[in-house]
């Protein structure tokens, strides 16, 4: 069926009627917390161990770095294994290394390099996590309620924003950063029981799991056949690598400009927080009634505007109104630009879209938090700033050449009309080269209408996994069109035409329809195999019918 706008959106809070996610969501939230606690007393720490602004900007990028680094990896294992047991590993590795950076803290032999070490892993655990976190929340909540659920996801961080970093700096003016790395690790026992608990009902799948290096790309080539994706990775880099400077200087920001410490540090960060609490409120409301584009346009705006207060103020209250904004405008834009990806991608490889995202968006955080680190070194925290601002700027003015696309309720449920077809040869499953034809008859008339149809085809037969597309006409009989594409193998050809989606169906709808000859469209499947008899005859040897396996 044709692709519709989205309809009337459920509530907010629509998706705790799921058991799962409000339990999930509960234990996030005090994971988040933990996290929040951490990154306070990590920040600090190394303004008390080096006098490098660099270095301190390179806590927020040993954090993120990790997952422009992993997450593609990560979001393979999120969509070839069981995304519950990939939760599990993540967050007991990263409650391993909290402890690890407690006790060295706790023994004070934390140095620079070591301290960065330790949240460079962390923000290895998070890149394991965070793809099947994202692709588990379709899991968890009916697809109407994606939006709400991600909307949820991003207040509960920023919830635990808007107190934790005020706690956490409580807590290292008062006892320490060692203290807040031990909060840290208390912090995941929760949602390590929750994710025990939890039974994750998955679908049997007749076809073995991929290979990681083959689910790699291709969750590449998928995304590099989605226009939708690609713009959306685009401006969620350009975004991640300028608002970073608020959050990368922010201790700066406290220190040098408004003569604070650690507490001040804190405050700063809750007002970041509580910002981003109404910006996910917000969002709902603004995507009901503005185009995601200026949606969008007003996130990069604002948060010009927000770096721009925090370079120019040395009132604490009116850095803190600077960064309610820009906490409002980061939930704003990276909560579109996540429900863009959700909605744009089908459920076996939604993981390794969203893999992709965060490496744009959290690989631009990365670089952006050392390059306004190094300005910040060279010349001063308030030229850093400055200087992010106006490209922030320069970020909104890219929605003129690419522009984001609107939601629209894509039915990206497995169309399932595809049978595996009875073979007189028995093939072994990784059989081939597997070559298929496909024979339309087309009226001139219809002529354009069918080249229009056949580049779509091309395009969602390449990014399921087709390889060597064509299109040829017939010289002798001018109104016979033949599709051919290859596959590596008969189990590639199986798991191609699995892929097929409801909302690719118009296209295969639409040819069956201009299709004019008076017997149905006909298909044909072939194997490549060489000229040589011996060479051909030993391919056949080994038999095993595949064919009861779907």
């Amino acid at each position: 069926m044709p692709d519709q706008p989205l309809p009337v959106r459920p509530g907010a809070l629509a998706p705790f009627e799921s058991d799962v996610f409000r339990h999930v969501w509960f234990a996030t939230l005090g994971s988040n917390m933990g996290s929040l606690i951490q990154g306070v007393g990590a920040a600090w720490m190394m303004t008390s161990i080096s006098q490098s602004a660099d270095q301190v900007a390179l806590v927020q990028a040993s954090t993120t770095l990790p997952i422009m680094l992993f997450s593609l990896v990560s979001g393979a294992l999120a969509d070839n294994f069981n995304r519950r047991s990939v939760m599990l590993v993540a967050q007991c590795f990263m409650l391993t290394v909290s402890v690890a950076l407690a006790l060295a803290a706790y023994a004070d032999i934390m140095t620079p390099w070591l301290l960065l070490s330790f949240t460079f892993l962390i923000g290895c655990g998070t890149a394991l996590h965070n793809p099947s976190w994202q692709a588990a929340v379709g899991d968890m909540v009916p697809r109407s309620h994606v939006p709400a659920a991600v909307a949820l996801n991003s207040m509960s961080f920023n919830l635990t924003r808007s107190v934790g970093p005020a706690i956490g700096g409580a807590i290292v003016a008062t006892a320490g950063a060692a203290a807040a790395f031990a909060a840290n690790a208390v912090s995941y026992i929760a949602l390590i029981i929750v994710l025990f608990r939890w039974k994750l009902a998955t679908p049997p799948s007749t076809l073995p799991r991929e290979p990681l290096g083959l689910a790699i790309s291709a969750g590449l080539r998928y995304v590099a056949m989605s226009p939708n994706i690609e713009t959306v990775l685009l401006r969620g880099f350009a975004f991640g690598i300028t608002a970073i400077s608020t959050l990368a200087l922010l201790p700066l920001v406290a220190r040098d400009i408004i003569q604070g410490g650690p507490l001040l540090y804190g405050v700063l960060l809750g007002a970041y927080g509580i910002g981003a609490i109404g910006g996910a409120f917000l969002g709902g409301r603004l995507r009901g009634v503005l185009a995601n584009e200026w949606i969008a346009r007003i996130g990069f705006v604002a948060f010009a505007l927000s770096a721009t207060i925090q370079a120019l103020s040395t009132s604490a209250w009116l850095t803190c109104i600077g960064l309610v904004i820009g906490g409002a405008s980061w939930v704003l834009t990276l909560s579109l630009f996540n429900i863009t990806v959700q909605l744009s991608t089908p459920r076996w490889v939604v993981g390794r879209a969203m893999s992709l995202y965060q490496m744009a968006t959290f690989g631009g955080m990365a670089l952006g938090s050392w390059i306004w680190g190094l300005v910040a070194e060279g010349y001063s925290p308030v030229e850093a700033l400055l200087v992010s601002a106006a490209l922030m700027l320069v970020g909104a003015a890219l929605g003129l050449w690419f522009k984001l696309p609107e939601l629209t309720e894509l039915n990206l449920d497995p169309l399932n009309r595809w049978r595996e077809p009875n073979l007189a040869l028995d093939l072994k499953p990784r059989s081939g080269p597997i070559v298929i034809s496909i024979e339309y008859v087309i009226r001139e008339a219809d002529l354009h209408e069918f080249l229009d149809a056949m580049a779509e085809r091309r395009r969602i037969r390449r990014r399921d996994g087709a390889r060597n597309w064509t299109l040829k006409r017939d010289l002798e009989n001018p109104q016979i069109w033949v599709e051919t594409y290859h596959t590596p193998t008969w189990h590639e050809y199986i798991r191609h035409n699995l892929r097929t989606t409801h909302s690719d169906a118009v296209v295969w709808d639409t040819l069956r329809r201009l299709h004019s000859g008076t017997e149905p469209i006909k298909v044909r499947r072939m194997i490549e195999r060489p000229p040589d008899w011996a060479a051909s005859q030993d391919q056949l040897k080994p038999m095993m019918d595949i064919h009861g396996s779907s």
